[in-house]
């Protein structure tokens, strides 16, 4: 099979009997003054021959590349990698290219990523990657040579942000199992040390504590964001609280370990032990039983990501924190869509 031969942008110019230099700005969009009657005939030219743009050429005219660096978290996230997927969505959809640096695990690589990013030139970069959001390093680099957005808050602030209102995912959840009769709810967390933890932790124990419950330690167990250490946790849990009858976890992945744990410990869900998770990530409602989960916006986080950091590049003024997105409980038949009774109805 013969290779496929370009197309220069010197045959372009000699086939509407124009100048090289005229032909190169019009067709990488350098700073040139034709007539409409000129211009048109140079872009006919261009798609007789099957001309296609050499985008290295048009950055160096532009001073652009037309690429947006993304930050993300290991491929295995499924929040972050919704999030990731929609953003590289919309940034081709605007015409630009997207380069991905994968964190490896504990993040310690987040600055040599972020660094590899800013030497290829790219235009702006979107970091999508909880383990650097205490990164100082980071977040200096964010701040320091190119536009950036995050999803995550970062040291020092500096770069704007899109994100959603975590404290009313942990309201939510906590506030409809009371709504169900529930008063000994146990949390299976994600790790203490990220924001998005301590923000659902704290609606969670708002919740109870409007409902006149003061939270307590043995209902609260902290997992890493993993199916095995939603199982620990909750096994945890169960020892120290055996009579608890729902919980609440930070995310859907940890709950498919919690939804295993409960059922080696003999506990029914929904019928012994109520279960409300996070995210609503796409085989949520596939589980048995399907997960009631508050729905995080992911999608949509990763579009206003993109769409933000591009008018930062255009050089707009953008806001270092925009509207918190909202959230949705999602009821399925994890949580049970009954009150539960009392003793006195029990008996």
């Amino acid at each position: 099979m013969a290779r496929r031969r370009y197309v220069s942008i010197k045959e372009v110019a000699a086939r509407a009997g124009v100048s090289f230099q005229t032909a190169s700005k019009v067709l990488n969009g350098g700073d040139v003054r034709v007539s409409v009657e000129t211009e048109e005939r140079i872009l006919a030219a261009a798609a007789e021959l099957g001309y296609r743009p050499n985008t290295i050429a048009r950055s160096l005219v532009q001073r652009a590349t037309a690429t947006i660096g993304l930050v993300a978290s290991d491929a295995t996230d499924v929040a972050i990698a919704q999030a990731s997927v929609a953003a590289e969505q919309a940034a081709r959809k605007n015409g630009h290219s997207v380069l991905v640096g994968h964190l490896a695990a504990g993040g310690a690589d987040g600055a040599d990523i972020v660094r590899t990013l800013i030497e290829r030139r790219v235009d702006g970069i979107i970091a999508a990657a909880p383990e650097v959001e205490e990164d100082t390093e980071v977040a200096e680099l964010l701040r320091r040579y190119v536009p950036s957005v995050s999803l995550q808050a970062v040291p020092g602030g500096g770069v704007p942000l899109v994100g959603s209102n975590h404290r009313e995912t942990g309201r939510l959840a906590a506030t409809h199992l009371l709504g169900l009769g529930h008063t000994s709810i146990g949390t299976v967390t994600g790790t203490f040390r990220r924001r998005v933890t301590r923000s659902r932790l704290h609606g969670y124990e708002d919740a109870l504590r409007d409902a006149g419950l003061e939270p307590s330690e043995d209902l609260v167990a902290e997992g890493d964001w993993t199916p095995h250490g939603g199982a620990l946790a909750t096994r945890l849990l169960l020892e120290r609280s055996p009579g608890l009858t729902a919980i609440f976890v930070h995310s859907d992945v940890m709950a498919i370990g919690v939804l295993s744990a409960l059922w080696q410990a003999g506990r029914r869900v929904p019928a012994d032990v109520a279960v409300v998770s996070c995210d609503d990530i796409p085989f949520a409602e596939f589980l048995t039983p399907p997960l009631s989960t508050v729905r995080i916006p992911l999608a949509e986080t990763g579009r206003q990501a993109v769409e933000l950091l591009l008018r930062s590049i255009a050089g707009e003024p953008v806001p270092e924190r925009t509207p918190l997105l909202p959230v949705e409980l999602i009821v399925r038949d994890s949580c049970g869509g009954r009150k539960i009774p009392t003793t006195k109805e029990r008996h």
